[in-house]
């Protein structure tokens, strides 16, 4: 018969170590969620201020997040390319990623199944020192103030304005986007054809600071005081930036009264195995206690509605404006709007008609037209159209030959007022010689890009008669074409009424890249509105 041993305590604590340590490993080995597992998270630089709370979402849900922070631009390429190795993307939009994806896969096969979950909510609006503010509503304290008249005040010069590069950073290209929806007026979302720079760059020539992210715009704000006296980001940076303690003067916060883009910074799953894990991580994000403290910590509006606001979250955001649902317009808002850090010179050569018929209600007509695009147009298109600071404007008044011209600077009131009474003044001729007036503006175009290279350049021929004198049609084209190529660049757009030759002035528009609009279907000052000299 054979012995039997007793296991001693020693012995059972080294087989129920041996037992546990089996177990530890076969679990890590799983494969699948299981109670605790970390998460690789590509997110917006903006989100870094979720740190503080991500520790109680361990706790609570075993769930740890990896973040990796991430501009808006180089996440987007990172997900359109599915070059990545990440289990979720937490943006502060994904509009402008789904919208590339729409570019890149237009059948949406990439798109099925895309699990997008938005967990908070921050509009984008406009901070402005006490001065400026006043300043801006002038004799209306109570104003509510628009994108429009901000617009005005940045081509005025009256406001100065920091924006992340739009490029790179959500708050830039939401902020873009609502003062291009603002402009448009359509009531919906942009179309192709709703974006021109002729609407944007007044209130470009306002943006004197810059930054690829938001965080650092502000940050860069705080360390150059008067460089800027408004900040357009989103409005819970602002109100942090006032509690801060960093300004000598709290910022009033600006909800524009035509509209703001909010950003609704929402977590996608990426790889469908950490469904149960992501689950998880939206039910707690989303929970009442947790909005509510996610909303005291980051002054974003909770997505949860049965959460009541914070006191300084009470006012309303107003009218909230449609995202473009068509990639073309992103396209053509970053061309249009081009690198914020670097201010080129736009420069307008106005060809204006002043043979004998334009005498009388016609001058008075372009004098209200030139008085509109000088700040005098009150209304929201008037304000996004004017003529803004640093832009250089030619005006060449012909009849049968050129008569007289001026070209200014605008720097100030003082030289738009030149310039007004330049264009009303009298010296009327009996003939019209428009091709040699435009022969004229080419040949002044030519001399500006020789000075500036790379300056943007267009003309806007204005004429109420049939050439009658000077060069002809054929004669221009052939001179036209043997000018260099970047002169060749340079559009015009031609503003006609009264007897002159539309087929013509249509062939020309088109030949160099602009189109015409017939100032009789409506006034010589819509006329000129709608075109410009813009690309």
């Amino acid at each position: 018969m054979t012995a039997r041993r007793a296991v001693t305590p020693a012995l059972a604590l080294m087989l129920s170590l041996a037992l546990l340590a089996a177990l530890a490993t076969l679990t890590s080995c799983s494969g699948g969620d299981s109670d605790r597992t970390t998460l690789r998270v590509m997110a917006s630089g903006e989100l870094a201020d979720m740190e503080p709370l991500l520790e109680g979402l361990r706790r609570d849900t075993g769930v740890h997040l990896e973040m990796h922070y991430r501009s808006t631009d180089e996440a987007g390429d990172a997900l359109v390319s599915g070059r990545h190795s990440y289990d979720l993307a937490w943006l502060s939009s994904d509009r402008p990623f789904r919208l590339r994806l729409k570019q890149e896969d237009p059948r949406g096969t990439r798109t099925v199944g895309l699990q997008s979950t938005p967990i908070m909510r921050s509009p984008v609006v406009v901070g402005l020192t006490p001065d400026a503010a006043r300043q801006l509503r002038g004799s209306e304290p109570g104003k509510r103030l628009s994108w429009a008249d901000l617009a005005d005040a940045a081509a005025a010069g009256t406001v100065r304005f920091g924006m992340a590069d739009p490029r790179r950073a959500d708050s830039g290209l939401a902020a873009l986007v609502g003062v291009a929806t603002a402009a448009a007026a359509t009531g919906g979302a942009l179309r192709p054809q709703d974006v021109g720079c002729d609407r944007l760059r007044g209130f470009r020539s306002g943006q004197t600071l810059t930054a690829d992210t938001s965080s650092d715009l502000v940050d860069t704000f705080v360390d150059r005081p008067g460089r800027t006296n408004a900040l357009i980001t989103y409005e819970s940076e602002l109100l942090a930036l006032n509690e801060s303690g960093r300004l000598a003067r709290p910022l009033e916060i600006v909800r524009p009264a035509d509209g703001t883009v909010l950003s609704d910074f929402p977590l996608l799953l990426l790889d469908p195995a950490r469904r149960a894990a992501y689950d998880r991580v939206v039910a707690w994000l989303t929970d009442p206690d947790q909005q509510k403290d996610l909303m005291r910590r980051t002054l974003r509006r909770p997505v949860n509605t049965d959460v009541p606001r914070d006191e300084r979250l009470r006012a309303s955001v107003g009218n909230a404006l449609y995202f473009p649902d068509d990639p073309a317009v992103l396209d053509r808002l970053l061309d249009h709007y081009g690198e914020p850090g670097r201010r080129g010179t736009d420069q307008v050569i106005f060809l204006l008609d002043f043979s004998t018929s334009m005498r009388g209600p016609r001058t008075e007509a372009l004098r209200a037209a030139f008085a509109g695009l000088s700040g005098a147009d009150p209304t929201a298109s008037g304000k996004f159209a004017r003529f803004h600071q640093g832009e250089v404007l030619t005006v060449v008044r012909f009849g049968g030959r050129v008569l007289d011209r001026r070209t200014v600077t605008v720097r100030d009131r003082g030289d738009l007022a030149d310039l007004g009474a330049f264009v009303s003044r009298g010296r009327y001729d009996d003939a019209t010689a428009v091709w040699s007036a435009l022969d004229h503006g080419y040949a002044t175009a030519e001399r500006a890009l020789a000075d500036a290279p790379g300056r943007k350049v267009s003309i806007v021929l204005m004429t109420d008669g049939e050439n009658n004198a000077g060069l002809g049609p054929a004669a221009f084209y052939d001179r036209y074409r043997a000018r260099p190529a970047a002169s060749r660049a340079v559009p015009t757009y031609p503003v006609y009424f009264g007897d002159a030759d539309g087929a013509e002035l249509r062939r020309v528009a088109s030949l160099t890249g602009g189109r015409v609009v017939d100032a009789r279907k409506s006034s010589l000052s819509t006329a000129f509105k709608e075109i410009r000299g813009c690309h």
